[in-house]
């Protein structure tokens, strides 16, 4: 295997696979939009943004396998990642790991998550090999929804698989570093799937804290956070979240995490017991 290429190492699931794969001395560059916040780490950084095609390019030469990061909400993210995807064929990557999203679809709910069922065609037309690793919600997330001693949101009696971004990050190194991993696609999960209100339990365990699940209509979800001034296509993503859960597409637990690790997936407890 060659050079492996980091794309967001600057975020949290880039920089923590970027610090993996330092510790396991293996020869990497980093993508950033950045320089003055990538990671001081002993790696060549490369400076572009996801819609400068040309850039992207630039920095992917001479890259052998290739973690593409999915970019960060946007009206045009299904372009970004078009011109990140033809950078990368363009400049001779052989393999990409792409980070997606449980249950993505065309028609999926989560709205956010139609942008990844969109790149994994993009992908697979581009003729690249590749790692697609469908992420649950990141379970590191979950407590800082909670606003007021409360978690809200139209999830109803739903379930949700959510996985600690470690656990993220660790699989995407294995899937870097494997060739076995090419043109798969995991699901990768927690260890349980557990209702907003066992969540809440959780953190008021933990916190010693009252926090309690508080279950919106849709209508309320949409007048809840009107007042943040977002655009509608990002209050559809947010909301669509809680609607996905309910629907029950984010309810599945897999075996990626200790299959691929070694090791079993973070627990919300567990995970609560390390902050």
């Amino acid at each position: 295997m060659g050079l492996i290429g980091v794309t967001g190492a600057t975020g949290g699931i880039g920089g923590r696979v970027a610090r993996r794969l330092t510790a396991a001395g293996v020869a990497q560059r980093l993508v950033v939009r950045d320089p003055a916040r990538a990671p001081d780490l002993p790696a060549d950084v490369r400076v572009a943004e996801y819609g400068d095609a040309e850039a992207l390019r630039h920095a992917f030469d001479g890259v052998d396998v290739l973690l593409l990061v999915s970019a960060s909400e946007d009206a045009d993210r299904v372009a970004l990642h078009r011109a990140a995807v033809g950078a990368a064929a363009a400049a001779g990557v052989r393999r990409v790991v792409y980070t997606s999203f449980q249950s993505a679809a065309p028609d999926c709910t989560f709205t956010f998550g139609r942008d990844h069922a969109a790149t994994e065609e993009l992908l697979a037309a581009s003729r690249l090999e590749t790692t697609v690793l469908r992420n649950s919600f990141y379970l590191d997330v979950l407590p800082e929804f909670v606003t007021d001693g409360a978690l809200r949101g139209p999830a109803g009696e739903g379930r949700v698989a959510a996985v600690a971004r470690d656990d993220v990050a660790d699989v995407a190194v294995a899937a870097l570093l494997d060739e076995e991993h090419s043109g798969r696609t995991y699901d990768v999960t927690g260890p349980q799937a557990l209702t907003l209100a066992e969540v809440a339990a959780e953190i008021t365990r933990a916190t010693g804290e009252e926090v309690t699940y508080v279950q919106e209509t849709v209508e309320e979800a949409y007048a809840s956070r009107a007042s943040s001034g977002a655009p509608r296509w990002e209050v559809d993503g947010w909301v669509s979240t809680y609607t996905a859960i309910a629907n029950g597409e984010l309810e599945a637990v897999s075996d990626v995490v200790p299959r691929l690790t070694g090791r079993p997936a973070t627990s919300l407890r567990e995970l609560l017991a390390r902050r």
